[in-house]
């Protein structure tokens, strides 16, 4: 069978994300940027993958973040971004998280309902 990581790098598929800083925090002494991420095509993982690739993982991720289960860099290779945080940075940022759960939230999550085709929308403040 094909692993995860096999499968990212022998069947890509499009997606893409929108990003913007909403602040600059410090974690146990560490720089991390809050952002607002937006999914525009919906891919499973899509929102670590993208952060992992750029660089910059999403606090707590143990998948994609540094040393995790899933390819490095979110399966591209080293150096795809000027900004990319260093190894050091990222490990430093990976211990002081421990075992707290990945600081990613749905703020708001909106579809169609499926039968009524209603609109339905919910928000969340964020709890960290």
């Amino acid at each position: 069978g094909i692993n995860g990581a096999e499968k990212l790098l022998e069947r890509p598929k499009e997606s893409l994300t929108k990003f913007a800083v909403a602040g600059k925090e410090e974690l146990e002494g560490n720089a991390v940027s809050r952002v607002t991420l937006s999914s525009i095509s919906g891919r499973t993982h899509q929102l670590n993958v993208h952060c992992a690739a750029f660089g910059h993982p999403i606090v707590g991720d143990k998948v994609y973040g540094i040393n995790g289960e899933a390819a490095a860099n979110g399966g591209l290779e080293e150096g795809t971004s000027s900004s990319k945080a260093s190894v050091e940075l990222q490990e430093a940022i990976a211990s002081a998280s421990g075992d707290k759960p990945m600081c990613v939230h749905a703020k708001t999550i909106s579809f169609e309902h499926p039968v009524t085709g209603e609109k339905m929308s919910w928000s969340s403040d964020t709890p960290f």
